[in-house]
């Protein structure tokens, strides 16, 4: 039996780099997984046929991240797939960097509402699904853990965020036997952050491995926090850098 086996699952922003790579590393490990894309309807379709293709279970939901009642959808379509939910990936985030000064309220407001507030609304909504063994899995950065430059503060913000509702969660949802985990890329290679990019040879130099990772190391740590193999594991945060924070 595979680990993950009945197991509903919903990946926000799977369409593509680390979140296709979760969604297809869920899939394989036997879960149903619904996800979520905005502009990648293309991707998100080929994605979804392809799953389904290899035999397993995978549905492609539009949602615009930015939009709560579209987030709300999502959750709810899920649920009315396959039964339940078990598994929330709050993957979906966008990256902006620029001199703090030359900010404007309206990218504030973009930024917090994508990389924060949907997180908090996708799964104020999913645990009115998620019972006790359930999981709450959110991909942050870890930016979070380190300023690596100029221009970043914002982006350094929102996802900094991220652990302090990761603490308190687990303090909240711990007597309900749902755990509440933090998972920190660094340099993972991605049309976001391609490892021939303008600046990825300075990513190489501070990184102890010296190599971008993939989509696939994520995910694989994604789907060990999704299993029972990671039961006891709550409140806190793995950072998949290469050793870039060492």
């Amino acid at each position: 039996m595979k680990k993950l086996e009945n197991k509903v699952a919903l990946v926000t922003g799977g369409s593509r780099g680390i979140g296709a790579a979760t969604v297809r590393r869920l899939a394989a490990e036997g879960a149903h997984v619904a996800f979520t894309y905005n502009s990648s309807a293309e991707k998100a379709q080929a994605l979804a046929t392809e799953i389904n293709a290899a035999g397993g279970r995978a549905l492609a939901i539009r949602a615009n991240s930015a939009q709560a009642s579209e987030i709300i959808n999502a959750v709810n379509k899920t649920v009315a797939e396959w039964g339940g939910l078990h598994i929330l990936v709050n993957n979906a985030g966008i990256f902006m960097a620029k001199d703090f000064q030359e900010h404007t309220l309206e990218e504030y407001d973009q930024i917090m509402t994508v990389n924060v507030k949907a997180v908090y609304v996708a799964t104020l909504e999913a645990l009115k699904h998620i019972k006790t063994g359930g999981r709450i899995i959110t991909i942050g950065s870890n930016m979070a853990d380190n300023a690596i430059g100029q221009n970043m503060t914002l982006y350094t913000m929102s996802k900094s965020s991220l652990q302090g509702f990761t603490r308190g969660l687990a303090r909240d949802l711990g007597p309900k036997g749902i755990t509440v985990t933090l998972v920190q890329p660094g340099p993972i290679d991605t049309d976001m952050n391609p490892a021939d990019g303008a600046h990825a040879d300075h990513a190489r130099s501070r990184m102890a491995l010296g190599h971008y990772g993939t989509g696939e190391d994520v995910a694989g740590l994604v789907s060990f926090l999704s299993s029972d193999d990671a039961r006891h594991i709550t409140g806190s945060w793995i950072t998949v850098d290469g050793g870039f924070n060492a």
